[in-house]
């Protein structure tokens, strides 16, 4: 009786949220692009050629400006990410119920059974390939392996645009001669540990005895570095991943010390965050704030409800008396931001909310959701967001 290997996918889109507006705008193709805007902003996704400048992700929008004048800056629209990943994940979902979503644009697959229908994990990686072009007009890449460690590292080296599948007995000719901040978990400040120890590759840190690994980093992340140098990856693909937590914040491009300006700015936040809860199916009983100063000192704040909630205007009620009981008296702020936690799904609280709260606003998001979901995501908007030039 032969052992069945396991097959894991890790599909990966290329650039998501750059892909998304080149597709929706022919006039991006072949140009480089960046999403993201404001002087002190982020990118938050840059096209290949964008890439070719040296732009990443997480860099500021100043310093991708600097390397590149000529690319073309563009807003995010979180709204239009979430459905183009829904969809995407219900193609993932039609070819096997082992799917673990990691993020909007990107999950493992365990495809091991779904290979006696549907042919081998390469041609099952090329029809996902084939569908996510067709249907939603982007590329993915996908890594194949026995394990999740794997496929996640051959996925990243076949982009974009591709297949790799690393086989069970060539796992190590392909991992070993990798830099050592390929592992999950090498950071800079572990990377700066292991170059100490004079480990740079993959294969290094193989060679070290395991003890020596944990006396340097830590029985946890030790045991955890020799194994995984080794290509050993236990874990399973989790179907049920419960979200934490929905966020988003804002840079602004200069400080801003007006109380008015500032909450104005927190309730685009708090609309974008609950909008985005609700899409996923969540409610929340814990609202936060971030707030950061010139001088990048940070401070958050945080309430927990006695009732869970998915309404903007609820959350924008809590939002606004966190900032308000700070008493800044005028400081001038570099960044706002919201956090929704302590998610639950809607389906779970529903007659516990419809029993004890007005149920109103929870119908005004819902029909607001559905305008913004057909119209985009600028099409219904808080009155106190309208400016005077707006259409």
């Amino acid at each position: 009786m032969s052992i069945e290997i396991a097959k894991i996918l890790h599909v990966d889109m290329d650039a998501f949220y750059a892909s998304v507006a080149e597709r929706d705008n022919p006039r991006l193709k072949g140009k480089a692009v960046v999403v993201g805007i404001g002087n002190r902003g982020v990118v938050s996704s840059a096209n290949y050629a964008a890439r070719k400048f040296g732009i990443r992700a997480a860099m500021p929008i100043y310093k991708a400006k600097a390397l590149a004048p000529q690319a073309i800056f563009v807003a995010p629209d979180h709204a239009k990410y979430s459905q183009v990943s829904e969809q995407i994940m219900k193609i993932f979902d039609d070819i096997t119920p082992l799917v673990e979503p990691l993020s909007l644009d990107e999950a493992f697959l365990d495809v091991t059974g779904a290979q006696r229908l549907l042919g081998s994990a390469r041609k099952i990686a090329d029809s996902i390939r084939e569908r996510v072009s067709r249907e939603q007009g982007i590329t993915c890449s996908v890594g194949i392996a026995h394990n999740k460690f794997i496929a996640k590292i051959a996925s990243a080296h076949c982009k974009p645009n591709g297949v790799l599948e690393i086989n069970p007995d060539k796992v190590l000719e392909f991992l070993h001669p990798l830099e050592v901040d390929q592992i999950w978990g090498v950071g800079p400040k572990t990377n700066q540990q292991l170059a100490k120890l004079g480990l740079k590759k993959v294969g290094d840190i193989a060679s070290t005895p395991r003890q020596t690994l944990i006396r340097a980093l830590g029985q946890s992340s030790g045991n955890s570095l020799y194994e995984l140098a080794w290509g050993m990856d236990y874990r399973d693909v989790q179907t049920e991943r419960i979200e934490k937590s929905v966020s988003s914040s804002e840079t602004f491009d200069e400080d801003l010390s007006n109380i008015e300006e500032i909450l104005g700015n927190f309730l685009n936040l708090t609309e974008k965050s609950a909008a985005r809860m609700r899409t996923k199916g969540f409610a929340c009983y814990t609202v936060g704030i971030k707030v950061r100063f010139s001088d990048f000192k940070t401070i958050t704040r945080s309430k927990t409800l006695e009732l869970p909630t998915s309404t903007t205007k609820e959350i924008f009620e809590v939002v606004k008396q966190l900032y308000l009981a700070l008493d800044l008296k005028g400081e001038a702020i570099r960044l706002v931001g919201v956090s929704l936690d302590s998610l639950v799904e809607n389906d779970d609280i529903e007659q516990l909310v419809l029993g004890q709260r007005q149920t109103g606003w929870r119908q005004v998001d819902q029909a607001a959701d559905k305008i913004r979901g057909k119209f985009g995501s600028s099409s219904l908007r808080p009155a106190r967001l309208v400016e005077d030039h707006d259409q």
